[in-house]
């Protein structure tokens, strides 16, 4: 095997990460996100005084008390990426880009659809040929960014939400 073909078959494998991250969330199913996660994982929130999480069972515990909350609202939510950059090494790669949420509030309480985005570093670790996350950071950032996000070769870009479409404005009649 080639390294081109051995870079695509990481790449691939690299890229599902997203998609199941994506479908977790769409579920509120944390078994898939369990499987996405070194033991050893480190979580950094873009929460200014949130202490960093160490280890995966902490991590599941964050995500668990999140879709909780999301369950008692009898909301929705949905999150997608587009991968920046990715540097890729034998056993580890990281990936950088942009991360985009929508939160659906239930449908009786009349609420809108709310947005909020930011940047993302992910560290993989490739353990007995499995990529898993080993450290996973975000902090907040402008929709624009997301939306503005070039798909770059080979790299997860989801496509999932379309930017926001602003109504023209009629031009004024000119006076004669």
């Amino acid at each position: 095997m080639t390294n081109v073909q051995a870079n695509e078959q990481d790449n691939h494998a690299i890229n599902q990460y997203y998609q199941k991250f994506t479908l977790s969330f769409a579920n509120l199913d944390l078994s898939a996100i369990d499987e996405l996660y070194t033991h050893d994982a480190v979580y950094i929130s873009e929460t200014h005084n949130r202490e960093i999480v160490q280890g995966k069972s902490q991590v599941i515990d964050l995500y668990q008390s999140f879709f909780d909350k999301i369950r008692r609202k009898q909301a929705k939510i949905e999150v997608e990426f587009r991968v920046h950059v990715r540097q890729l090494r034998d056993n580890g790669a990281t990936d950088i880009g942009y991360y985009l949420v929508r939160f659906h509030p239930a449908k009786e309480t009349g609420e809108p659809v709310s947005e909020f985005s930011g940047k993302f570093v992910n560290v993989f670790i490739k353990e007995q040929g499995k990529w898993r996350i080993s450290v996973d950071s975000n902090t907040r950032g402008d929709a624009k960014l997301y939306f503005a996000a070039k798909p770059q070769a080979s790299l997860y870009y989801g496509q999932r939400f379309k930017a926001p479409q602003h109504k023209k404005q009629p031009k004024p009649d000119k006076p004669h």
